[in-house]
């Protein structure tokens, strides 16, 4: 069985990953296994998958470092290739009973990570004077705008709020909000899964779109149209900022709000590390908490 068919092996015994998953989630899910797959084949061939040996990844090791300055590409991006390609290999022994018959070891197959880049917050001034300013985005489609804007004061991942229906928007309710759910597609992780108020530009935003935003519902194309408009029309803070700014400025205006921590994991779907008790902040209290930090 060579490496090319033995990704086909794994694609029907891993099939429960993509349960639950859009086309696009399931397209994007197995990109970078493809990729690891494809450039192994490029620097060392499409040999049987249990004639790989250590010496291979050792060489495809030196292909990656090779191209690692001249392309301006990252240890990390090696590092990711070296985990899908070998996670693939074993996984498909293990289901074939030939885990013994493994004859590689990926020590010393990793190389140094890459120093962390963190995502620049955008300033409260910028975003009120420059983002938010009169006209600024009006270059953008309608439901681009919606969403940005509905990621000012909620923090949401742009996909969380591309893949919002009808009935998970609820803008007749008490305190008007949106609830993330694996509705029709997988979440991100379960700490994903939240409600969130809707307040100031966002809630006025969500009221043009009551039932969603149908155009970027199952596209990728989101981040880059915004970003491209964003650097396009000087609204980035600086180079170094992206359209993932507008999720940080969130949480650090929260922070500097004194909201605590619990309740910023929650609003921001990260998890909390330790044993969750208690339901959480209504969505009064969460209304109330962001009112004064809302735009």
């Amino acid at each position: 069985l060579a490496i090319t068919d033995a990704l086909d092996e794994f694609w029907k015994s891993e099939a429960i990953r993509f349960k639950g998953k859009t086309k696009d989630q399931i397209r994007r899910s197995k990109n970078p296994r493809i990729k690891a797959i494809e450039n192994f084949v490029k620097a060392v061939g499409d040999r049987p998958y249990l004639e790989v040996t250590t010496a291979d990844l050792q060489a495809f090791k030196r292909w990656w470092k090779d191209r690692i300055l001249p392309e301006g590409l990252s240890h990390d991006s090696a590092n990711k290739d070296f985990t899908y390609l070998t996670s693939t290999l074993r996984a498909v022994a293990l289901d074939a009973g030939a885990l013994d018959r493994i004859q590689w070891t990926t020590k010393g197959l990793a190389l140094p990570k890459d120093e962390p880049k963190t995502r620049k917050a955008f300033s409260t001034a910028w975003i009120s004077d420059k983002l938010l300013a009169p006209g600024a985005l009006h270059g953008l489609n309608g439901e681009a705008r919606a969403i940005l804007l509905g990621m000012v004061n909620t923090g949401y991942r742009p996909s969380e709020g591309a893949g919002l229906t009808a009935d998970q928007i609820r803008l007749d309710a008490n305190v008007p909000h949106f609830s993330i759910e694996p509705v029709g597609r997988s979440l991100k992780t379960a700490a994903s899964r939240r409600v969130i108020p809707l307040l100031g530009v966002s809630l006025e935003a969500f009221r043009a779109y009551p039932n969603g935003f149908p155009r970027y519902a199952n596209s990728q194309s989101l981040p880059d149209t915004l970003n491209k408009f964003l650097r396009e029309n000087g609204l980035l803070e600086s180079e170094e900022h992206t359209l993932y700014g507008l999720r940080h400025a969130f949480e650090d205006r929260m922070l500097a709000a004194g909201i605590d921590e619990r309740i910023r994991r929650d609003l921001m779907g990260h998890s909390l590390r330790r044993e969750r008790y208690g339901e959480g902040a209504s969505l009064e209290q969460l209304a109330h908490l962001l009112k004064p930090l809302c735009l």
